[in-house]
């Protein structure tokens, strides 16, 4: 089990957070997503590492960024 965390920014509601939780949780391995609105911390879990690529890629497909 890998636990990874981005920040995303641009969410403002909890549709946004519906919206990359969506996204997030489509790519392969990903067991749970959760998304703290207040400070934009997106912690995922998943089976293996992630590629950081494939996570901002997902992030901004559901119309956010990630930072930094």
């Amino acid at each position: 089990m890998s636990t990874s965390s981005v920040t995303v920014t641009g969410m403002t509601c909890d549709h946004c957070v519906s919206s990359v939780t969506e996204e997030i949780s489509e790519l392969p391995g990903v067991t749970a997503v959760n998304v703290d609105l207040a400070t934009g911390t997106v912690v995922i879990e998943s089976t293996t590492d992630l590629d950081p690529g494939a996570v901002a890629g997902a992030v901004e497909e559901a119309g956010y960024s990630v930072a930094g």
